[in-house]
């Protein structure tokens, strides 16, 4: 159940394992040490994140449900236009999306994900890759902040791939830790356009922190064939799917 926590969201918290194991915190960090010691997840403080998300890595093996997120970042790839200012966050759909992208079609990019960051500068495509600097989270390698805010206050992107963990049609889109969902509610408010790359196991999902109404997402992309029963909810909702 651990495995399947990290692998979905990225990144779990020891009180979030606790409460659904319903053990104590104590038991959950045995499990996350024995995890870590094997090589199937990354310890940090408080929690655990996936392999895949936490290291720069060329190994397709350490990223969960690989070919789904390679056909949602194919997906995503599909709604660039030449000459696009492009707000992206980080994520291991993400991060896939930035390998694929297509060599001639000079984007910008804005990032607060080192991750991304790296992904971007040894893509080659031809696109500007400028990092929105701050406080970087040990957890996402994201920045958060007054700064990163403050950046992103005076920018008006065209279209946004945001990281997204949980996805649910009454709660919106949530997430695990506070600075973070500020850095998101941020990014969302600095975008014309909100797309989500994600896997459809993260639909349906809450945590504890809101970043923004289901209604403010413009795009949903997952593995699923976009007339699939499973996304009705999200369709009512007005959300063009992928």
């Amino acid at each position: 159940m651990i495995l399947n926590e990290v692998h979905i969201h990225n990144r779990v918290l020891l009180s979030d394992l606790a409460n659904i194991l319903q053990v104590s915190i104590d038991t959950v960090r045995r499990d996350l040490k024995e995890l870590d010691e094997l090589g199937k997840i990354k310890r940090v403080h408080g929690g655990a994140v996936s392999k895949g998300f936490n290291i720069y890595t060329e190994s397709q093996r350490d990223v969960y449900a690989y070919e789904n997120k390679t056909l949602i970042a194919q997906k995503g790839i599909s709604l660039l236009k030449k000459g696009d200012v492009v707000l992206i966050s980080g994520g291991t759909t993400n991060l896939e999306f930035a390998k694929l992208l297509p060599l001639k079609m000079s984007l910008t990019f804005f990032t607060p994900s080192l991750p991304m960051a790296i992904e971007l500068l040894n893509s080659p495509s031809n696109s500007e890759v400028i990092f929105i600097g701050g406080k970087l989270s040990k957890g996402s390698q994201l920045a958060t902040g007054g700064s990163a805010i403050h950046i992103l206050s005076e920018l008006k992107a065209d279209i946004c791939f945001l990281g997204t963990g949980y996805l649910d049609p009454i709660s919106g889109i949530t997430e695990i830790d506070w600075e973070i969902a500020q850095l998101k509610k941020a990014i969302v408010n600095a975008s014309k356009k909100v797309v989500s790359l994600t896997i459809s196991e993260k639909l349906n999902t809450i945590n504890r922190y809101k970043i923004c109404d289901i209604s403010r997402l413009d795009v949903l992309a997952t593995e699923l064939d976009p007339n699939s029963p499973s996304l009705d909810t999200f369709r009512k909702q007005g959300i063009e799917l992928l």
